[in-house]
Formats: structure tokens, sequence, C-alpha cells
């Protein structure tokens, strides 16, 4: 969602070129990190809604820079995006899973100090939906991975365990909804709507973010409001990724 430009081939760092091409990909870049007086830093662990798709490109309108955006007026946090899109909880494909890739896209963040899980519904469209085999398993899954109830539960607390290892506060967002994208299936919303319930009234995480609730149509609860999405009925619009971060409860990052 940030344009990048492709040179012709030569040598061109000593000043500006004209490009060659432009790309919608940060094809070598793999983070920046920058010199803050912040209290701390959050870490938003996510896939592509949290990547921004469906937001305007070079705009800077995902929901995490839209929370920095907020953060910064109040002089308290930086924001991280680690949204990959394509990611999955559990499986590899679209980068490695959240499990894999979790100390070094969360633990090794310099001066991280809360963490937002947004994440898990690639699992279910991939498991269940129109590219995954009845019973789930699912396109690109790894032999031995079942994704149901149970494991996702056992994933997100595997991440909240490593993340209070680590002295991070855990925030985890609810899963939202779905129905109207390609991989929507009847049973992988079985499932969201099991793994929220949990997300809401577990108590295991520190904290809870609603973002079904911010999203979902009143009217039907399985699919996301007009105006919120960006056609696909999975990510985001300009508004919708407002609606997230305007809902976050800036308190939640107070410093001790």
């Amino acid at each position: 969602m940030q344009s990048a430009f492709v040179s012709e081939p030569g040598y061109h760092t000593s000043g500006a070129f004209e490009p060659a091409e432009t790309i919608q990909s940060r094809a070598f870049l793999s983070g920046v990190e920058v010199l803050t007086d912040a209290r701390g830093v959050i870490v938003a662990l996510g896939d592509s809604i949290t990547d921004g798709v469906g937001s305007t490109p070079g705009a800077n309108r995902r929901w995490p820079d839209l929370l920095a955006e907020r953060l910064a007026e109040v002089g308290r946090f930086g924001v991280v995006n680690h949204g990959i899109s394509g990611n999955r909880v559990l499986g590899d494909g679209a980068g490695v899973s959240a499990l894999a890739r979790f100390d070094r896209d969360v633990l090794s963040v310099p001066g991280a100090t809360h963490l937002i899980i947004f994440e898990g519904v690639n699992d279910l469209g991939l498991a269940f939906g129109a590219f995954g085999p009845p019973g789930g398993g699912g396109f690109g899954f790894p032999a031995g991975i079942d994704v149901n109830v149970d494991s996702m539960i056992a994933a997100y607390r595997q991440l909240i365990a490593r993340g209070r290892a680590a002295g991070l506060v855990v925030i985890g967002a609810t899963i939202a909804p779905y129905e109207g994208a390609a991989y929507y299936s009847e049973q992988g919303e079985a499932v969201r709507q099991a793994v929220n319930r949990w997300i809401r009234d577990g108590g295991e995480f520190d904290a809870v973010l609603d973002f079904d609730a911010v999203l979902r149509d009143p009217e039907r609860p399985s699919r996301i409001r007009d105006g919120f999405h960006s056609g696909d009925f999975l990510h985001g619009s300009d508004a919708g990724y407002r609606a997230i971060a305007e809902s976050i409860d800036l308190g939640l990052f107070a410093a001790d």
C-alpha cells in the first residue's frame, strides 16, 4: 500500500533518479528504526487488514497509522506495523506463521512495551472456505495442522505467554466479520464466533479490542457493514480503518 521506485540498472546512490518502474511493494526494506522520546512501542501483529489492504495507497490510512497519529497527539507511544498480507496464526504461507515469526517481529522490536494481536481470519478462510477441503487442513497448511477452536485458542495462549514472559502487555483483538469474502464458509464462521467469545470473555489477554463489534453490520453481524470494507467484504476501507483506530482506548497504553 506504499509506492516504491525502481531505477534502471546501474549506480544511483549519489542522487535522485528517474524511476523506470513504480511498484506497490517494499522489495528490500524490512523495517525502519528511529530514535524517539516516546514512552513505549506498540507492536501490531496481524495480516492484510493490519497491512492496510483496501486503504488508499500512499496515504498512510492503515489502522496502525491512524492509531499512531492519535498517540502522537498526546506524545505517548510509537507504533510498529507488523502486518503481513495473507499471514496466518497456525500455518506458514504468506510469510511464516505468527507463531514462527513472533521472536523476530515482536520480541526483537526495540522498546516494545505492548502487543496487539489481530490475526486469524486467514486460518479460517483457508482451512474451511473455497480454497480448503471439507473438514479443515486447508490450502497451504502443513501436514498435521488442524484448524479448529481448540488449536486457535492454544496458539493465542502461546503468543500471550511468550509476550508476557518478555514483559509485554498483550492485547487481543477479535477476528473481524468476513461473510461475502471469497473464502467465507459457515464452518469457518462458527469457529470465528467461538474464538471471539473466548477472546472477549476468557480473561486471558491483558485487554481486549472488539474490532468485530466495530466493523460488523448490526443487521447481519457476520458481514462488515457497508462503507467499512473495500468492496471484498474482508479488508477495510479508509473509513473502516479509521473506525478501528478510533475505537481503541488510549488509556490502555498509560505509562506506569
